[in-house]
């Protein structure tokens, strides 16, 4: 059993999920739009291994939405994981991020090495990110979500998607295993509760992150690069991350895309229950 509650990070309310117990934590930290629902399947078996916790990022589920455009600076991101692992009592721990979680994972291990025991950094970059889409579609996509709210862009995307043939197929197996009505349900709940100010912020620093590829050497604690292998945006990124982190190890988890836990969650599991065992062995 897993139990969810919330703790004061900084100017917010972080909203957390804690499953398992033990001396050594892992530390789950979801995408962009995302939140620890991404998780949600994997809580019970990860908790079996230890304690786990995942938690919200500001702005996204249960955690605060300030409403201001400047709180939402990746500065700010990295900061609130700090303050989480504080509140917490986390020492150090295990850590992954994902996508955006992944970039504010590596910008946190960084400048905090020693809380980071170990890291996985998936489907994620240490170079700016490339959006598919103008700048310009990208800004009507955020005028969109302030006019008619989150969910309409929920239902929004939904249509875009049935019409994308450019869809990765273990994108459209998920949907089809989970039931197209349960899936899109899911993702217009963490559409919903999302700040659509963070929306609009967060999307348009993608491209303006600052790299970190020239600093990837800096880091010392294991690290395993997972990416699902057709993700195709992300392969040359962890391409970058295995090259530059000494010892890294790179997963490529087949039948899977952007969200690897989702669309091959056995192949996933396998590979976080392998980092673990590794990172944890001495």
């Amino acid at each position: 059993m897993s139990r969810t509650f919330r703790v004061g990070v900084r100017d917010i309310e972080t909203e957390v999920e804690e499953a398992g117990a033990g001396p050594r934590a892992f530390l789950l930290v979801h995408g962009f739009t995302g939140s620890r629902d991404d998780f949600r399947e994997q809580m019970a078996p990860l908790g079996a291994l230890g304690r786990t916790l995942a938690l919200d990022q500001r702005g996204h589920g249960g955690s605060s939405n300030t409403g201001k455009a400047e709180a939402y600076a990746l500065g700010n991101l990295v900061e609130d994981l700090c303050g989480a692992f504080d509140a917490l009592g986390l020492a150090q721990a295990d850590l992954l991020g994902h996508s955006l979680g992944g970039v504010v994972a590596l910008h946190f291990a960084l400048k905090y090495p020693a809380r980071v025991a170990s890291l996985v950094l998936m489907d994620t970059s240490p170079v700016p990110i490339k959006m598919r889409f103008s700048e310009s579609a990208r800004a009507g996509i955020a005028a969109f979500a302030r006019e008619h709210g989150m969910g309409a862009l929920a239902k929004r995307m939904r249509e875009m998607a049935a019409a994308n043939p450019a869809l990765p197929p273990s994108q459209r197996r998920c949907e089809e295993r989970m039931g197209s009505d349960v899936y899109w349900q899911r993702i217009e709940r963490k559409l919903e509760a999302m700040d659509p100010v963070a929306w609009d912020t967060i999307s348009s620093q993608f491209p303006q992150f600052p790299s970190v590829a020239e600093r990837l050497g800096e880091i010392r604690c294991r690290t395993t690069v997972l990416v699902g292998a057709e993700d195709l945006p992300f392969l040359g990124p962890a391409d970058q991350l295995e090259r530059g982190i000494p010892g890294a190890r790179r997963v490529t988890i087949p039948a899977a895309a952007h969200s690897p836990q989702l669309e091959n969650p056995a192949a996933w599991l396998e590979a976080i229950r392998a980092h673990l065992a590794w990172a944890r062995a001495g």
